[in-house]
């Protein structure tokens, strides 16, 4: 490296100035556009046009110009003058544009189709994970209101807090009329077991 720039230095005289030196390319400033000598189109508006002709080629009227198109064309060839006539009986021209016309509308088909496809699979993906995403708040929610659910079953009925309350009065009673002496603190600790049945 060092016998380089020695002779690199070697070569440009004392004097010279910043535009006699080599150029070196800088990173901190965008490269010139190189010339192309291909022409440049946009691959979006030619999938857009070619999906237009795929379309315009699937449908009837395609279908009844082309049959208008190819009557005229036999009958011109057939009984104008023999003058006039440009392609004659087996129709080798007319055969030509036809198979012509054939060659490019498969390729745009095909590339329309594709598009196609690459539309629907992003699709697909969109809802693959809109349907992963459903299914996560669904799970969310089950969990949720199954938690709700046991946190219920704990939380005392209306009826239950009824059936123990009159159970209360009924052994406060007892107790004034003196007819009670067992010392049950809670009604429920009763073999009847009501609140078992209660909830």
């Amino acid at each position: 490296m060092a016998p380089e720039r020695e002779s690199l230095r070697d070569r440009t005289p004392a004097g010279a100035t910043a535009a006699s030196r080599p150029r070196t390319i800088r990173l901190d400033q965008p490269l010139s556009p190189r010339r192309r000598f291909l022409p440049e189109y946009d691959p979006e508006a030619f999938g857009r046009l070619s999906e237009r002709i795929a379309r315009f080629l699937g449908t009837g009227r395609f279908i009844v110009w082309m049959t208008v198109v190819i009557i005229l064309w036999v009958v011109w060839n057939v009984f104008a003058p023999h003058d006039l006539r440009f392609d004659e009986y087996p129709f080798i021209f007319l055969t030509l544009m036809l198979s012509l016309q054939a060659s490019y509308a498969a390729p745009l088909i095909l590339l329309a189709q594709n598009r196609q496809d690459d539309r629907d699979r992003v699709n697909l993906e969109q809802d693959r994970k809109q349907n992963e995403r459903s299914i996560a708040d669904t799970e969310y929610l089950t969990r949720e209101i199954a938690a709700l659910r046991i946190g219920l079953g704990e939380v005392a009925t209306r009826d239950w807090i009824r059936s123990e309350l009159q159970d209360m009065v009924k052994e406060m009673e007892e107790r004034q009329n003196g007819h009670r002496h067992d010392p049950v603190v809670f009604p429920a600790e009763r073999s009847r077991g009501r609140d078992a049945d209660d909830r």
